[in-house]
């Protein structure tokens, strides 16, 4: 599994470590309340509402490098739309992966 990093948001920032350290500290914020959303809308099976989370992830996953993931992720959001769950193991996989990540930095 690819690993996430911060080549995209250290080349958006143009050296600029505040910027840096500000992406980072609304990621580290947004980040497991959006993952919480998520799971609560799959638990109650609102797949409309999951892909609209899917979505809202899917820029985090890109921010953080993972380009292969982030085709995994949209994938998934149009199995949600179709209220199809295949992709659901792989996309959580991906989530846990980026929680990880965040926890050491």
């Amino acid at each position: 599994m690819e690993q996430p990093n911060l080549s995209y948001v250290e080349s958006m920032s143009g050296g600029d470590k505040a910027f840096e350290q500000k992406l980072i500290d609304i990621i580290k914020k947004e980040f497991p309340e959006e993952k919480q959303v998520y799971f609560d809308n799959i638990a109650a099976e609102n797949f409309k509402e999951a892909a609209e989370n899917v979505h809202k992830l899917k820029h985090k996953i890109s921010i953080l490098g993972l380009i292969k993931s982030y085709d995994v992720a949209v994938s998934y959001e149009h199995n949600l739309i179709d209220k199809s769950s295949i992709g659901k193991e792989d996309f959580e996989s991906i989530l846990q992966n980026m929680t990880d990540f965040l926890e050491t930095i």
